[in-house]
Parts: structure tokens; C-alpha cells; sequence
């Protein structure tokens, strides 16, 4: 499948911004199932803003949503940079040392933590 030079700058200036590859590290590293408050939270980030990030990956085809009830999950979709010879799990892995991403359950998708985030 061929992609165009505007599709592929897409996907770089997504991945251009600190923030959105702060964002998809975190996703990635906490099994690919989070909310946009948990994520704000995390990154202390407010929530509109992790929004509008998000958007961004998801037009570039970095990461899709899913509804779960009231709340919208993200997930990295998988093999997404392989059209330009780029493993996506050891393009996420080879960055972000420097995030101390704890493994709690809060960061698994949860949705009950979900509605706590703001309040």
C-alpha cells in the first residue's frame, strides 16, 4: 500500500510533539486500554488538551478509540508504522526512560477510576 507525502507527514508531525509521544508511551506501557482522564491525570495535562492530542494521533492512524459506557479508550493500533520500516513496539520501547510509569490498576483501563479523575 503506497502512501502519499501528505499521509506520511502526517504521521511524523504527530509524532513531532513531546506530549504525544509522552502520551503513546504511556498508553503502550500500561496495556493499551486507557481513558483520556487517566491520561491527563498521569501526565498532568488537562484533560481538553490530552483531547486534542489524541485527535491528532488518531487522525495520523497512531491510535484508535473505543467506547466503553460513558468513557472513550485508546489503544495504539498495532503495526502502525511498519509501512516505513518501523517496528511500532520497539519504536515505543526505545524511548521514555525518563517516565516513571507505575503499573497500578488505576492504568489498566479501568473504568471505575475513570469517573474519579476530576473530582
Amino acid at each position: 500500500m503506497s502512501k502519499s507525502v501528505m499521509d506520511i507527514a502526517e504521521i511524523f508531525k504527530a509524532l513531532g510533539d513531546a506530549t504525544r509521544l509522552k502520551i503513546l508511551k504511556l498508553i503502550e506501557a500500561t496495556g493499551n486500554n486507557l481513558c483520556v482522564g487517566i491520561i491527563a491525570r498521569k501526565l498532568n495535562v488537562s484533560q481538553p488538551a490530552v483531547s486534542q492530542h489524541l485527535k491528532i494521533l488518531r487522525n495520523a492512524g497512531l491510535v484508535e478509540a473505543n467506547r466503553q459506557g460513558f468513557y472513550v479508550h485508546y489503544k495504539i493500533r498495532n503495526n502502525c508504522l511498519d509501512a516505513y520500516g518501523i517496528n511500532t513496539d520497539s519504536f515505543l520501547k526505545s524511548f521514555g526512560a525518563e517516565m516513571e510509569l507505575a503499573a497500578s490498576c488505576e492504568l489498566k483501563g479501568d473504568t471505575k477510576n475513570c469517573n474519579k479523575v476530576g473530582k
